[in-house]
């Protein structure tokens, strides 16, 4: 019991002689023995969603000391310290969490703050996007490299690659546009790779694009030949097919008015004109009978359409003979009589 009262008595005492002492040092203040604390991060630029420590420190390293963390006039936390710092972990979601910040040292009833601290919020930049443009000669290759994020808070820095070789040195853009980079290289015998890279003030954070493979070329071999004549001959194969189109089409069309237009019955159907040739009226002698495989006779028709028709014709060979039954067709009045016909 009397060493509990014991201890209760010494730490009474040492706490007075630290207020005494802090007092003191809260009224000579201008002896810089108790200067305000300091706030501080590892870094001031963050994007939302990030994790964030804050540090609050005082140069005394003899007494302990209170650190409360303010954002604004909220009250964020509090730790007590000798010697360290005391941390605090936030998180950054919203811009207003941005700050002002501040620390509070403390001791017994002096106290200081520190200066105010701010983040910068920034969004982080997006996997750019990498073209390339090669005009190519019979001994070198012109290349132009073209790169750019289109998200992400500006300015940007973009550096080229090629495979993992820095090929040109950090070029900033403070506007939503390429970065671009020449070069010229001689006619490799083996592949080219390249890519590009965006940062911007966020540390430790940068994004790529998709590395972009260049063809190797074999003496004066063309690897952009192909894709050269490639419009040319497709061009030349769509010529082709029109004029083919253009040729059969209207004979296509012409055979089937043709066919379409042979008179099938002795209705209004037209009848073809031409002209005949071989055809024996009238038999030299009534007893005379020519050879019945004669010779056909050949003649040319036109149709309607003005196009010729090859025909070919047997001699007939008349008879005389009784008058038989009439014939006579839909469209035409009766009253004529055929003779036999005999091929």
């Amino acid at each position: 019991m009397w060493r509990h009262l014991n201890r209760l008595l010494f730490w009474s005492i040492f706490s007075s002689v630290t207020c005494r002492k802090a007092v003191l040092d809260c009224e000579a203040m201008k002896t810089n023995e108790f200067p305000s604390p300091c706030l501080d991060s590892k870094t001031n630029v963050v994007m939302k969603g990030q994790n964030v420590s804050m540090f609050c420190s005082h140069k005394n390293k003899s007494l302990q000391i209170t650190y409360s963390l303010f954002r604004h006039k909220t009250h964020l936390g509090t730790q007590n310290g000798k010697g360290e710092p005391a941390i605090f972990n936030l998180s950054i979601t919203e811009a207003h969490e941005s700050g002002p910040y501040k620390c509070k040292a403390q001791v017994c009833s002096c106290s200081k703050y520190s200066r105010d601290f701010n983040f910068t919020i920034v969004d982080p930049v997006t996997a750019p996007v990498l073209n390339i443009t090669v005009i190519q000669t019979e001994t070198d290759r012109h290349i132009t490299l073209h790169c750019l994020s289109v998200n992400g808070s500006l300015p940007i820095n973009y550096t080229f690659f090629e495979k993992h070789i820095a090929i040109s040195p950090a070029i900033s853009k403070y506007d939503r546009e390429s970065a671009e980079f020449k070069l010229t290289r001689k006619n490799p015998g083996e592949e080219e790779e390249y890519r590009c890279e965006a940062k911007n003030r966020l540390p430790d954070y940068a994004a790529y694009s998709q590395t972009v493979t260049m063809p190797s070329t074999d003496g004066g071999s063309c690897p952009f030949c192909l894709k050269l004549l490639l419009p040319g001959l497709l061009l030349l194969l769509l010529v082709i097919i029109l004029i083919l189109a253009f040729w059969i089409l209207p004979k296509y069309k012409a055979r089937k008015a043709m066919r379409n237009n042979v008179p099938r019955d002795c209705g209004d159907t037209a009848v073809e004109v031409g002209i005949y040739a071989n055809i024996h009226e009238k038999q030299a002698k009534e007893g005379s009978v020519p050879e019945v495989g004669s010779r056909p006779c050949v003649s040319t028709a036109q149709d309607e359409a003005e196009h010729s028709q090859e025909l070919q014709y047997a001699t007939p060979v008349f008879w005389e003979v009784a008058p038989r039954q009439q014939e006579a067709c839909d469209s035409y009045k009766p009253g004529y009589v055929y003779s036999e016909l005999n091929f």
